[in-house]
C-alpha cells in the first residue's frame, strides 16, 4: 500500500506547529541515559540548522516527542540559507549557488528535519551497540496543532510523559523533557522557546510564563487517567504552597490520544480550514466533520482513515 502524503502547512508567511512522534522498531526500552542525552544533543544541533523553533520534547525509552514550529520558506533570506548550509556542512564547504532555492525549501521542511535527526541518531546507536539494521519503526507521525489552548495542552501532554509512565513524581525531575530542560539546564544555549505558548493569553514576562505553565502542568498532571500514573495530591499540595493559585486555574479533563491520533487538532474553524487544504489526503469520498474533543471546551479533531 503506497504511503499517504504527509499534511504540511504551506501558508505564505505563517509558521505552523506540529507534534511529532516516532518509535523504535526494537523491543523493550532500548534507550538509556546515554542514548537520551545524545538524542537531545542531536535535536539541538539540527534545530539550529533548520528553521524550526522547539517548544517541547520528551525522549522516552522507546520513542520521542517533539513540538515544533516550522517557518515558511519565503521567510528565509538568501544569506540565512547560506549560513544554515555552513552550519550543516562546515565553513570550508563552498555553497552551491545554483541550489539556493532547494536548500531554502529543505531548511524549512519538517520531513527533512526529522529525517536528519533520526538518521544521525541511528548511526550513533548502531555504532555504540555494534549492530546493523533498522532502528526506527514506521515513519514518524505528525499532527498539525493550533496555537493557544490546543498548543499548551499538547505541550503539557508531552511534558507529563515521564510522570504518566511512573518514572518521576514531578515532571521537571525528568531531564529528557522540555520542562526538565528549562528547570535543570536553565534552557542552556536558548535551545527551547521560552514563551511556553503563554503570549497567546497575554502572559509575556519569562518568569511569569514559567510559573504559570508549571501551575497549569501540575493541575493537569494531577487529574486521574485510566491506566496512567498521576501527580499525587501531596506533591500538588506542596507545589501549591510554593505559589500556585488553584482558584484561578480551570481543571480541564482531556484525552491524550487526540494529540497523537489526530490528523488535525484545534478549534472547529481551524480544523475545518486545514481540512479544506488537505481533504484529498483523508481517503474518503464523504465530507469529514470535526469531532469535539470531550472534556476540552472548544477543541475539535479530525483523524485520517490511513491513521485509523
Amino acid at each position: 500500500m503506497p504511503r499517504v502524503p504527509r499534511m504540511v502547512v504551506t501558508d505564505s508567511g505563517q509558521k505552523a506547529a506540529y507534534h511529532v512522534i516516532s518509535r523504535t522498531a526494537l523491543d523493550g526500552l532500548p534507550f538509556g541515559k546515554v542514548e537520551k542525552d545524545e538524542m537531545v544533543r542531536i535535536i539541538q544541533r539540527y534545530s539550529a540548522i533548520y528553521s524550526v523553533e522547539v517548544l517541547g520534547f520528551a525522549i522516552m525509552g522507546n520513542h520521542f516527542h517533539l513540538l515544533v514550529e516550522v517557518s515558511p520558506a519565503d521567510s528565509m533570506s538568501n544569506d540565512e540559507v547560506r549560513r544554515r548550509f555552513q552550519l550543516l556542512y562546515g565553513e570550508e564547504t563552498e555553497f552551491p549557488e545554483g541550489l539556493l532555492d532547494e536548500y531554502r525549501e529543505r531548511f524549512c521542511s519538517l520531513s527533512a528535519y526529522v529525517k536528519d535527526i533520526k538518521q544521525r541518531f541511528s548511526c550513533f546507536y548502531n555504532k555504540r551497540r555494534k549492530r546493523k539494521g533498522t532502528l526506527w519503526g514506521e515513519r514518524f507521525k505528525s499532527v498539525i496543532v493550533e496555537q493557544g489552548n490546543t498548543l499548551i495542552h499538547c505541550l503539557a501532554y508531552i511534558d507529563l510523559n515521564a510522570v504518566r509512565a511512573g518514572i518521576v513524581k514531578r515532571p521537571e525531575d525528568y531531564r529528557w523533557c522540555s520542562i526538565g530542560y528549562h528547570i535543570q539546564a536553565g534552557n542552556k544555549d536558548g535551545f527551547l522557546s521560552t514563551d511556553l505558548g503563554m503570549p497567546y493569553f497575554g502572559v509575556n514576562d519569562a518568569a511569569t510564563q514559567l510559573r504559570t505553565y508549571r501551575e497549569y502542568l501540575y493541575h493537569i498532571g494531577a487529574i486521574e487517567k485510566r491506566g496512567k500514573v498521576k501527580i499525587s495530591k501531596r506533591v500538588l499540595d506542596e507545589e501549591t504552597v510554593e505559589g500556585f493559585d488553584m482558584n484561578r486555574l480551570r481543571r480541564l479533563r482531556y484525552k491524550s490520544r487526540y494529540f497523537t491520533d489526530s490528523g488535525i487538532i484545534g478549534s472547529r474553524a481551524f480544523v475545518e480550514a486545514r481540512y479544506e487544504t488537505f481533504k484529498d489526503l483523508f481517503g474518503s469520498a464523504r465530507e469529514k466533520i470535526p469531532k469535539r474533543v470531550k472534556g476540552i471546551e472548544g477543541m475539535y479533531s479530525l483523524k485520517r482513515l490511513s491513521d485509523a
